[in-house]
C-alpha cells in the first residue's frame, strides 16, 4: 500500500488535481491492490468480455462496425472480437467498446457509468498489442481507469447531473479512465500520463441528446468512442506530443465547462489515492440486460412475486412512481416506450422491460430481439404499465416504488431497498452469464475454449501473457463470417 502517499488527506483546494492523479495512475502496482479489489476486476474482465462477444452475433450494428472496421488496414495487431480478425489498437478500441454496451448488459459503478466498457477494451487493445503483458498488468491497468473514472464521478455533487447538465458519465468520463488504463498498460511516467489525460480531455463528447427522441446507435457506442480516445491519447502522449494541462481544476476544465459546478467534492477526487479504491463499494454486474435504470424496477418485481406470489394473469395495472430522473426518462413517451421499435429502444423503456419481468419472473437477451419485442403477450402487459411523478421525493431518492393492482383487488407496494441493489453476484452466476453471452459469437467459439478461458481468467494474476485467452475467444479469421440466424434454444439466457 502506498502509506506515504501525501494526498492521504483532506484536500481544501483543487490545487494540482490533474497532476496528483497522473502521479497515481504511473505509480500504482499490482502489490498496491487489496485482494478484494482483484477479484472483482477479473470478474469485471470476465464479465466484459461476455457481453461484448454476445453483442457480436445479437446486434446488427456490430457487423456494420465489424465490417467498417475490417476495410481501415493498418498493422493487423489487436483482434475484433467475436470476429476474428485483427486491426489497430485504435480501431479494436473503438468496436470491441462499442461492442460492450450494444446489449445494454455491462456492469455499472457508482450511479450509471459503465466503467469496465471504459476500461476493458482498451486494457486488452493495448496488451495484445504490447506483447507479453501479463495478468497483474491486465488487472493493474484496469483498476487504474475504474478509479479514475469512479472517482472523478464521486466528485459531481450535482444531483441527477447527467439529465441536468446532458452528459452520458460512459462517454465523457470514459476518456480519461480509457487514457489511464492505455498509459498504465504503456508504463507512461507521471509527466507522459498528465500529457495523455490532457489530450484525452480535448477529444470529451457523449450529449446526453443520443437518448431523447428516436433511438440511435450512439447510445450503444458510447465507449467505443471513449476507448478509440483513450488509446490515442496514451500513444500521443509516448510519442511525445503534450496535453492541455490541468483539465480537471482549469478555468476551462472540465467541472467549469462541461459539468458546470463550482464546488466540485475534491476530497473524493483526491482522498486516500493507492489507499482507497472506491469501486469495491459502488459497482454491481447486471442480472438483466437493459438499461441500468430498469433493475430497480425490476428487483422490486422480482421481491414482490417472491413475497407475495401472483401470475402475470392476476395483474389489472402497474403504476411506476417516483425514482430518478433516468426513470421518468424511461418511462416517456409512455406509448412509444410500451411499443420499442428496436432492440435499443426496448433496453431503454421501463414499461416493456416491467412487462417482459412480470410475464416470467426475469428478462432475457431474447426478450429484446424482433420476436421478443413483438410477442403479443408482453405488449399486453407493457400496456398495463404506468408512470406517475412524485414531486415530493428528493433528487437523490433514485429508487422508484412499484404498485401493482391485481384482479382480486389486492394492491402490492414495494421499493427495492440500497441492500437488495447492492448485493454481490457469485462467480457462478458470472461464469453462466458469461459461457451464455459467448454462446451468440459471430464466430462461433467451442464450448471447451470458452470454458478454458474462463478459467484462465479466474487465475490472471498467474498468467505471463493474456493473448491466449483472446485467442481461445476469437478463432482467427481473414474475413468476416457470414450472418446467420440467431436461435435461441438454451436450456439458460440471462
Amino acid at each position: 500500500m502506498n502509506s506515504a502517499n501525501p494526498l492521504a488527506s483532506v484536500h481544501a483546494s483543487a490545487k494540482g488535481a490533474t497532476r496528483a492523479l497522473a502521479k497515481h495512475v504511473a505509480a500504482l502496482e499490482y502489490d498496491d491492490l487489496p485482494p478484494e479489489l482483484v477479484r472483482l476486476t477479473k470478474l469485471c474482465i470476465l464479465d466484459t468480455l461476455g457481453v461484448m462477444i454476445g453483442a457480436t452475433g445479437l446486434s446488427p450494428e456490430a457487423r456494420v462496425i465489424a465490417d467498417y472496421t475490417s476495410r481501415q488496414g493498418g498493422h493487423p495487431d489487436c483482434t475484433v472480437l467475436g470476429f476474428g480478425f485483427k486491426t489497430t489498437a485504435l480501431m479494436a478500441g473503438m468496436a470491441n467498446g462499442s461492442f460492450g454496451h450494444m446489449l445494454d448488459f455491462d456492469d455499472v459503478c457508482v450511479i450509471a457509468s459503465h466503467i469496465s466498457i471504459a476500461t476493458v477494451p482498451v486494457a486488452l487493445a493495448m496488451a495484445e498489442k504490447s506483447g507479453n503483458i501479463s495478468g497483474r498488468e491486465l488487472i493493474t491497468a484496469v483498476v487504474a481507469g475504474a478509479d479514475v473514472m469512479s472517482r472523478l464521478e464521486m466528485s459531481i455533487p450535482i444531483p441527477d447531473w447527467r439529465i441536468s447538465e446532458g452528459w452520458f458519465a460512459t462517454q465523457l468520463l470514459g476518456f480519461f479512465a480509457g487514457a489511464a488504463t492505455a498509459g498504465r498498460v504503456l508504463r507512461l511516467d507521471e509527466d507522459r500520463m498528465e500529457d495523455a489525460l490532457g489530450i484525452a480531455f480535448n477529444q470529451l463528447s457523449g450529449s446526453y441528446q443520443m437518448a431523447l427522441g428516436a433511438s440511435t446507435h450512439m447510445r450503444s457506442m458510447q465507449a467505443g468512442f471513449s476507448g478509440h480516445g483513450g488509446i490515442l491519447a496514451a500513444e500521443l502522449a509516448q510519442a511525445g506530443i503534450s496535453g492541455s494541462k490541468e483539465v480537471l481544476e482549469g478555468k476551462y476544465g472540465l467541472f467549469a465547462t462541461y459539468v458546470r459546478t463550482k464546488a466540485p467534492n475534491w476530497n473524493a477526487l483526491l482522498d486516500r489515492l493507492g489507499d482507497y479504491f472506491p469501486v469495491l463499494d459502488h459497482h454491481h454486474f447486471k442480472q438483466w440486460p437493459a438499461c441500468d435504470h430498469t433493475r430497480p424496477v425490476n428487483m422490486a418485481i422480482e421481491k414482490l412475486m417472491e413475497e407475495s406470489p401472483f401470475s402475470a394473469g392476476d395483474v389489472r395495472e402497474v403504476t411506476v412512481v417516483g425514482g430518478s430522473g433516468g426513470t421518468q426518462l424511461l418511462c416517456d413517451p409512455l406509448e412509444s416506450k410500451r411499443r420499442p421499435q428496436t432492440s435499443i429502444d426496448a433496453k431503454f423503456s421501463i414499461p416493456f422491460t416491467a412487462a417482459a419481468m412480470l410475464r416470467r419472473g426475469t428478462v432475457t437477451l431474447a426478450d429484446y430481439t424482433d420476436t421478443g419485442r413483438a410477442d403479443p403477450e408482453t405488449l399486453a402487459m407493457a400496456d398495463r404499465v404506468g408512470y406517475r411523478p412524485d414531486p415530493a421525493r428528493s433528487a437523490r431518492e433514485w429508487n422508484p416504488t412499484v404498485e401493482i393492482v391485481l384482479k382480486d383487488g389486492r394492491t402490492l407496494s414495494r421499493m427495492a431497498t440500497d441492500a437488495e441493489l447492492s448485493a454481490p453476484s457469485s462467480e457462478q452466476f458470472l461464469t453462466r452469464k458469461f459461457m451464455d453471452c459467448v454462446s451468440f459469437s459471430a464466430t462461433p467459439v467451442p464450448v471447451k475454449d470458452a470454458e478454458e478461458s474462463a478459467r484462465l481468467i479466474s487465475h490472471l494474476e498467474d498468467i505471463k501473457d493474456i493473448r491466449p485467452i483472446i485467442d481461445k475467444l476469437s478463432p482467427a479469421r481473414t474475413r468476416l463470417p457470414a450472418a446467420v440466424p440467431i436461435q435461441f434454444d438454451h436450456s439458460e439466457t440471462f
